[in-house]
C-alpha cells in the first residue's frame, strides 16, 4: 500500500486537492476518499493520522465531546477494549480484531442512523494501523429478524415427528376463527380432527420409550400421507390449506380448510383412520394401535358453538373421548350434548377427589355363598367388597356413575387402594367379633391403573402386613379382558400369587377368553357373568355354557361363582350344575359391615 501523507488532515478530501504528479497514487486517494466504508490511519497510541469522509460520518455521532483526534478516545464508549487489544498484539502485522460489532448509545442515535457498527483494526507496521468501520446496523437487524424466525419456528415445532404443535394449530385456528362471517359462510368452511392412539400406553410399556417415539413418527407419517396432497403445513395462510400437527403425547390434530362440507371431512377422517389402522413394524415387532378420532364442523363456530382456538379444540377433544368411550377405532362428530357430559364427568372428578380426601368413599359388603352338594348353603363362604359414595348433597352415588371416571381421570387407583385396605381391615374385625362364624374369604376387585402401577405389589404386601390379614383368605379379581391383555398384567398376577393370594377371573364370558384358553391364566375362581346366569332358568343355551365352565374349571382345579342370581330357578339351575358358590340379590344386597354382621347372625340362629 502506498505511503499516506505524512502531515496530519482531518479527511481526505483536503489531500486529495494537493498537486501529485502520480496519477496511480490520485486514483487510489478518489477511492479511498469515495469508498462506502470507513477507513482511518491512526498512530500506535490512537492518533488519527488520516480518515475518510465515511470514517468522519459514521463517528461523529459518537465524538460531538471528544473530536476525532484520538480513534481509541471516540470509540472508548463503545469499544474500549481496542486500545489493550492493540498494545497486547505482539506480531509486527496482522489483524488485531475483525468485525468487532459495537451498538452506538441510544441518546446518539436518531432515525435513519448508525445504531450498530462493526469495527476492524489491522496493524501495518509498528507506526502505523488502519482502523475500517462500517454501519452493519441493517445486517444485525436481519439477523435479529432471521433468529427470531427460528426461534420461532422451533416453539411451534414438535421436535420428535417434526410436525407443528399445538401453538401453530391454535394460530392458525384463531385466524380461521377471526376470518369476516361471510368468508366463514361462504361455501368452503373448516374442520378440527382430534385423535387419540387407543392402545399406545400398553405399548409403550410394554416395549418401552424409544419404540413408543417409533411409533409416534410412523403415526406422524402416516396422518401426512393420507391428506391430499401431503402436508404438514398450511399451504395458505388465507385460503385452503391442510395442517397436522402433534399436540401432545400420542395425541394428533389436523385442521382442514375449504371443506365444502362436513362428510368431506369426515371422508378424511376415515381416510385417516384406515391409514392408522395398518400393523406398525417397530423395532422388529409388529403392532396393532388404532385410533380414536373427533370431529369438530367449523360452521358451529358461527352459531356460537365455540368462539376461539382453545374451545374448538376442547370440542374435538370431546368428541374424541366419546369415540374412544364407545369402543375406540372410530370418528365421532362433535355436539353440543357431548359437552355437557364432559362438563358433568369435570364436575364429577372433582368431586371424586376431593371425596377421597374427605373420606366419603365407603365399602359394601354382598355375600357370596356356598351350594353344598347335599343342598345346604354356606352363609359364611365369602363376601364381595364394593365401593360406595356418600355425597354431601346429592346422597349415595351410584358406582356406575364414578368409577368410569375414576378410570378416564386416573383416580381408580387410589379408589382401588382404599377398598383394598378397608376391607383387610374391616374382615380382620369380623374375625375377632364372629370367631369361626365369620366369612372365610373376601374379594376385592382389583383395576388396570392398579396393576401396571409401580412398585404397586409392595403395597398390597404392606396392606397384609399392617391389618393382619391372612394371604390366602383375600381373594383379587381381575375381569377377563384385563387379564387376557398382555404379559405384564400376566407378571403381576403371578406375583399376586406369589404372595400366597387367590385370584378370580370375573365376568367370565364377555371378554377375549374361551375356556380352551382358561388354562393360560393363573386364576382360582372362574366367575360366571351375570348375562349367562340371568337366562340360566330360561335358556338351553346358556345353561350348556354354564354347565361346560362348571366342568372345564373343575378339571383344572378351579373353582365356580355364578354371579347375579336373583330368582329361586337360577339358584336352582347354578346349583344342579354344580357351582360351587352363588352371589346375587336372591340371598342379598350388598351391606355395610354393621347389617352384614346381623345378616350373618340371622341365618346362624337359623341354622341352629
Amino acid at each position: 500500500m502506498p505511503n499516506w501523507p505524512a502531515r496530519r488532515a482531518t479527511n481526505l478530501k483536503e489531500t486529495a486537492m494537493l498537486p501529485d504528479p502520480s496519477t496511480a497514487y490520485e486514483a487510489l486517494v478518489q477511492f479511498l476518499y469515495r469508498a462506502p466504508i470507513g477507513l482511518a490511519q491512526i498512530a500506535p497510541d490512537g492518533t488519527v493520522d488520516m480518515l475518510n469522509p465515511m470514517a468522519s460520518s459514521l463517528l461523529m455521532p459518537i465524538a460531538r465531546d471528544t473530536g476525532l483526534d484520538n480513534l481509541y478516545a471516540v470509540l472508548a464508549p463503545i469499544a474500549p477494549q481496542l486500545r489493550q487489544l492493540a498494545s497486547e498484539f505482539g506480531e509486527p502485522s496482522g489483524v488485531i480484531c475483525e468485525g468487532l460489532r459495537a451498538p452506538l448509545p441510544l441518546e446518539r442515535t436518531a432515525h435513519g442512523s448508525p445504531q450498530v457498527l462493526a469495527i476492524s483494526l489491522m496493524k501495518l507496521d509498528s507506526e502505523r494501523l488502519m482502523a475500517v468501520v462500517n454501519d452493519v446496523t441493517l445486517e444485525v437487524q436481519r439477523e435479529q429478524d432471521t433468529l427470531v424466525r427460528r426461534l420461532r419456528n422451533a416453539a411451534r415445532t414438535d421436535a420428535l415427528t417434526r410436525m407443528p404443535n399445538r401453538e401453530a394449530v391454535r394460530e392458525q385456528l384463531q385466524h380461521l376463527v377471526d376470518r369476516p362471517l361471510a368468508a366463514a359462510q361462504s361455501e368452503s368452511n373448516f374442520a378440527v380432527l382430534f385423535m387419540n392412539c387407543d392402545r399406545f400406553r400398553q405399548i409403550n410399556d410394554t416395549l418401552g420409550q424409544a419404540a413408543g417415539d417409533e411409533l409416534l413418527v410412523q403415526i406422524a407419517d402416516r396422518i401426512r400421507g393420507a391428506l391430499r396432497p401431503p402436508s404438514d403445513r398450511i399451504e395458505t395462510i388465507n385460503g385452503t390449506g391442510q395442517l397436522a400437527a402433534r399436540v401432545g403425547g400420542d395425541e394428533f390434530v389436523v385442521v382442514l380448510d375449504g371443506m365444502r362440507s362436513r362428510e368431506d371431512a369426515e371422508r378424511v377422517a376415515g381416510r385417516i383412520l384406515d391409514a392408522l389402522a395398518r400393523p406398525y413394524r417397530v423395532q422388529g415387532h409388529e403392532v396393532v394401535c388404532g385410533t380414536s378420532l373427533g370431529l369438530a364442523w367449523g360452521a358451529d363456530v358461527a352459531q356460537g358453538a365455540a368462539r376461539d382456538a382453545d374451545e374448538i379444540l376442547r370440542d374435538a377433544g370431546i368428541a374424541m373421548v366419546e369415540a374412544k368411550r364407545a369402543g375406540g377405532a372410530r370418528h365421532l362428530v362433535f355436539e353440543t350434548a357431548m359437552r355437557e357430559r364432559a362438563e358433568r364427568r369435570a364436575d364429577i372428578e372433582a368431586e371424586l377427589r376431593q371425596a377421597l380426601a374427605e373420606e366419603q368413599l365407603f365399602v359394601v359388603y354382598q355375600p357370596v355363598v356356598g351350594l353344598l352338594p347335599d343342598g345346604g348353603t354356606d352363609y359364611a363362604a365369602g363376601v364381595e367388597a364394593l365401593v360406595r359414595w356418600r355425597h354431601p348433597v346429592r346422597g349415595i352415588v351410584p358406582p356406575i356413575e364414578f368409577i368410569t371416571v375414576a378410570e378416564e381421570c386416573g383416580l381408580i387407583g387410589a379408589v382401588g387402594d382404599f377398598v383394598l385396605e378397608r376391607s383387610c381391615r374391616d374382615f380382620m374385625d369380623w374375625q375377632a367379633r364372629l370367631g369361626e362364624a365369620a366369612p372365610r374369604l373376601i374379594a376385592v376387585n382389583l383395576s388396570r391403573a392398579q396393576l401396571g402401577q409401580p412398585g404397586w405389589i409392595d403395597s398390597v404386601r404392606r396392606v397384609l402386613q399392617v391389618t393382619g390379614m391372612p394371604a390366602d383368605q383375600l381373594q383379587l379379581e381381575v375381569t377377563e379382558s384385563l387379564a387376557a391383555q398382555d404379559q405384564g398384567i400376566a407378571q403381576r398376577l403371578h406375583e399376586l400369587k406369589a404372595l400366597g393370594i387367590q385370584l378370580a377371573l370375573d365376568d367370565f364370558g364377555t371378554g377375549y377368553s374361551s375356556l380352551s384358553s382358561l388354562h393360560l391364566l393363573p386364576v382360582d375362581t372362574v366367575k360366571i357373568d351375570r348375562s349367562f346366569v340371568s337366562q340360566a332358568d330360561t335358556s338351553h343355551h346358556h345353561r350348556v355354557l354354564i354347565e361346560a365352565t362348571v366342568k372345564v374349571a373343575q378339571s383344572l382345579g378351579m373353582k365356580t361363582v355364578a354371579e347375579g342370581i336373583e330368582t329361586e330357578s337360577q339358584a336352582a339351575v347354578v346349583r344342579a350344575e354344580s357351582c360351587a358358590k352363588g352371589q346375587g340379590y336372591f340371598y342379598s344386597r350388598p351391606l355395610v359391615s354393621s347389617d352384614l354382621l346381623a345378616w350373618l347372625a340371622s341365618h346362624e340362629a337359623l341354622a341352629a
